[in-house]
């Protein structure tokens, strides 16, 4: 197949794969206040489309990390071709696209990492992975930033209630908050757009090089960065609804004091991360942070359970992707064929998911009713068990309600 047309689909590809990460992943952010009343659904998933954007342009490190780290240069550019970054785009997009239908615990991140990495070590070899950028800047950010933001989370709810005890027992003392959350998820998306759009530039990049059109190393260029900006925030505004209704439904527990903990953590996670090249699950670390915050109320106890079952889907993801990709990179060896055999079966499952989930349509009128199935982060809100508590203050026939 012509170098030229391979290189056009693999930058449509991405950027496909950077729209639905968009709708995939960015609505966790504004689940939580538009659940609490502090925003209208649209008016608060246009306000994620625009920090997205917004985020895109604040940093490039984690774009270098994926371009010029996880896959090893060798004799003649880098290990990777054209084609395997095309079957590896495939791998992470059908996965992708299976865990939003169904609601299974999935993180675009990995689903992207494992999809490249497998494409990769089935048409290169084990040695093309550099393997220690995987397991430093991919793999042990994915366990220390989750524990970490659910850290900070516990501490700043701990915190906040203290400094509201006053508020103990009344009805809705602390719903003050509910409006600090605007601020809050706006951070975390304005953080989600500096991580994750960067991964799409990342593998641009990464194209760009193998096909001898940039030098090894280089940054990502300007239309890159603006295309990538643009497909993620278009993404979160046309497909953020469904995701936006089953979190509104499985934070239900969550009350403002701790969704504004809980945000304020993740976004400081991520921004740290990405500033430091890490390239992060923005929905583990909110996961982190939800049950972080949580466990920071009096009362709270986990539901090992649920928790296991979260954890479950955050290990597999990244290989079961990877085994999606590395099948998309064995039909891929086949030559034009094989390229075409990967694109006629990527877009029929795209379609037929894209079919499936018509008759379970999401909007804007209806992202805030009861839903069947959970993303992780939804699902997080259920892994603390809340027990009603009397409150510091020993006052007859009150309990803490805030």
């Amino acid at each position: 197949m012509d170098l030229s047309l391979i290189i056009v689909l693999v930058i449509a590809l991405a950027l496909f794969f950077d729209f639905t990460n968009g709708f995939h992943d960015t609505a966790n952010a504004m689940a939580t206040p538009i659940a609490t009343g502090a925003m209208r659904p649209k008016v608060a998933v246009a306000l994620a489309a625009v920090l997205n954007l917004l985020g895109a342009f604040l940093s490039t490190e984690v774009a270098k990390t994926i371009s010029g780290g996880i896959i090893n240069e060798g004799p003649g550019g880098v290990l990777i071709t054209p084609e395997l970054i095309f079957a590896g785009l495939v791998g992470a997009i059908v996965w992708n696209m299976v865990t939003w239908l169904y609601g299974l615990p999935s993180s675009s991140s990995h689903a992207l990492f494992g999809g490249l990495i497998g494409a990769a070590i089935v048409g290169a070899g084990i040695g093309s992975v550099n393997l220690f950028v995987v397991l430093g800047k991919v793999v042990l950010p994915a366990v220390i930033a989750p524990l970490t933001a659910g850290v900070v989370a516990y501490s700043a709810t701990r915190l906040a209630y203290w400094i509201t005890r006053r508020y103990d027992g009344r009805p809705d003392g602390r719903g003050g908050f509910r409006y600090g959350q605007i601020f809050s998820s706006s951070l975390v998306a304005l953080a989600h757009g500096t991580n994750d759009a960067q991964k799409t530039m990342g593998v641009i990049t990464l194209l760009l090089i193998s096909a001898n059109l940039l030098p090894a190393g280089s940054g990502p260029p300007f239309w890159v960065v603006v295309s990538c900006a643009l497909a993620i925030a278009i993404g979160t505004y046309s497909g953020g609804w469904r995701i936006i209704r089953t979190l509104g439904r499985g934070l239900t527990e969550v009350k403002p004091a701790q969704g504004f903990a809980a945000e304020t953590s993740t976004a400081a996670t991520i921004l740290a991360s990405s500033h430091l090249g890490f390239a992060l699950s923005t929905t583990q670390v909110a996961s982190g942070s939800v049950i972080g915050s949580g466990l920071g109320r009096r009362g709270a106890s986990v539901r090992w359970g649920t928790a296991g079952r979260i954890a479950i889907g955050w290990v597999l993801t990244l290989p079961s992707a990877g085994v999606v990709g590395a099948v998309a990179a064995l039909i891929a060896t086949l030559g034009p064929v094989g390229i075409l055999i990967d694109t006629v079966v990527g877009i029929a499952v795209v379609a037929f998911i894209f079919w499936r989930s018509r008759p379970n349509q999401v909007s804007s009128a209806n992202a805030v009713t009861p839903v069947q199935g959970q993303s992780d982060v939804a699902a997080s809100g259920r892994v603390v068990k809340i027990k009603k508590v009397k409150p510091l203050k020993k006052e007859s026939g009150r309990r803490e309600s805030a």
